[in-house]
């Protein structure tokens, strides 16, 4: 056209009928985007909801901001009809007109009130005493599209936590709930068991994190870092999480206290056979260190406790905890008594082999003492005087009693040593385990 005015060029016929058909397929987008914002099942909710904390916060700028939008969106429509009205006079519209729609389309035309915004508590005029805000079109969209995103972002996170948290926690609520029937069952309850208390604890702990993200769901909201999508994020499920994990704990203590309960008489059976048997190893234990004593001469054998009276009496108490059914107390007594019965027994077996081990000795000498003989008796040389000798004196100390084990080795050395020179064979040294090849 040719003539400019103080928002530039004037716009021809096409480049109106273009922006009019631009603008209004924007107004009806922004159109659709409100009315879902407002049929948004989290914005119902925050709208019916007694909020807490930071949504309660975030929620009171988000329904200023939503009022604003609508406010906005209003002027933008007032303007854009306005526009329509102008370029609908005339099929072919005038200079005068063509200049009107430049001014209303790209100038600054759009004027939303002062009272307005204050209303809707808008950060764009607050503090400015300002009566009313002038916008163009671009720039009232760009408003509406910030206003837009940092509502449906609120709104959207709000709607997520609460769809995915107070579900699981219902849930786990119940869970915990059969948990806690079946823990009462077995005796594991409050101030008896460390697992009643951590159902107890359990529970106090998902009462108040429903309660808290029922009232402030935008306190378990994690945004996505770099995100600038709207309810770019995930609910924080740290706290749940936990307290499943807590369950799970107690679920095993509890399967392992049902366990005993099944397994509680075999065990107790095993344990008393256990005890029982390190009973008769500690007394036949004693009966040796008597023949011991009888037997063998300048030798140290060492004591032998007697029975043990402490596991008995605490084996009594894990068949009481039985029959009153006090599964929660029996299964680590259970646990304890094992250990404890099998380290018993094993050390009733050490105490007889130490007690019995001068015995062992002698029968080594003896065993030793008869197979040189044999190894003589068969070179021919089982008559020689010296050899009978001192054969003799070795079997008269080791088969009278009591037997001077320290005596009778070198009794049996000496006999040894005067067949090796018979015989052309090494001697071993005393204490040294006997040379009895050429024995066979």
């Amino acid at each position: 056209m040719g003539v400019t005015g103080p928002t530039g060029p004037v716009m021809d016929r096409d480049e109106v009928d273009r922006a009019l058909a631009r603008l209004g397929a924007e107004h009806e987008a922004i159109e659709t985007s409100l009315l879902a914002l407002q049929d948004h099942a989290g914005r119902r909710l925050l709208e019916g909801a007694e909020l807490t904390g930071v949504t309660k916060e975030r929620w009171a700028s988000a329904e200023a901001s939503i009022t604003l939008l609508w406010a906005y969106f209003d002027a933008y429509t007032d303007t854009l009809r306005t526009a329509r009205d102008i370029r609908s006079r005339r099929r072919w519209s005038s200079r005068e007109d063509l200049a009107e729609l430049t001014e209303l389309l790209r100038g600054p035309s759009v004027t939303v009130a002062g009272g307005t915004t204050a209303t809707a508590n808008a950060p764009t005029l607050a503090g400015t005493g300002r009566l009313s805000e002038q916008f163009t079109l671009e720039q009232l969209v760009d408003r509406m599209n910030d206003l837009y995103a940092s509502s449906l972002d609120m709104v959207v996170a709000a709607d997520a936590v609460w769809s995915a948290l107070p579900a699981r926690i219902d849930l786990l609520a119940a869970e915990l709930q059969r948990t806690r029937q079946l823990a009462h069952s077995v005796g594991v309850r409050p101030g008896e068991h460390p697992a009643g208390d951590d159902l107890e604890r359990i529970t106090r702990t998902l009462t108040r994190l429903r309660e808290q993200v029922v009232s402030d769901p935008l306190a378990y909201w994690v945004p996505a870092q770099g995100s600038s999508a709207p309810g770019g994020g995930r609910p924080d499920t740290t706290v749940y999480d936990r307290q499943a994990r807590a369950l799970e704990d107690v679920r095993r203590e509890i399967d392992a206290v049902l366990t005993v309960r099944q397994d509680a008489e075999k065990r107790l059976v095993r344990l008393r056979d256990l005890l029982s048997r390190a009973d008769r190893t500690l007394a036949e234990a004693r009966s040796a260190r008597g023949e011991v004593l009888a037997k063998i001469a300048a030798s140290e054998v060492p004591a032998v406790s007697g029975p043990p009276t402490a596991l008995q009496e605490q084996l009594a108490t894990a068949a009481e905890y039985r029959r009153h059914a006090q599964w929660h107390r029996l299964s680590p007594l259970l646990d304890s008594l094992e250990q404890r019965a099998e380290d018993e027994l094993q050390r009733a077996r050490e105490s007889l082999t130490a007690v019995t081990a001068p015995l062992a000795v002698r029968a080594e000498l003896r065993g030793r003492l008869d197979a040189y003989k044999a190894k003589v008796a068969r070179h021919g040389l089982a008559e020689d005087p010296l050899l009978v000798e001192r054969y003799d004196t070795a079997r008269r100390m080791l088969w009278s009693a009591p037997c001077d084990l320290r005596a009778a080795e070198q009794a049996v050395l000496r006999y040894q040593r005067a067949a090796a020179e018979l015989l052309g064979a090494r001697v071993p040294e005393p204490g040294a385990p006997a040379d009895r090849r050429g024995e066979a």
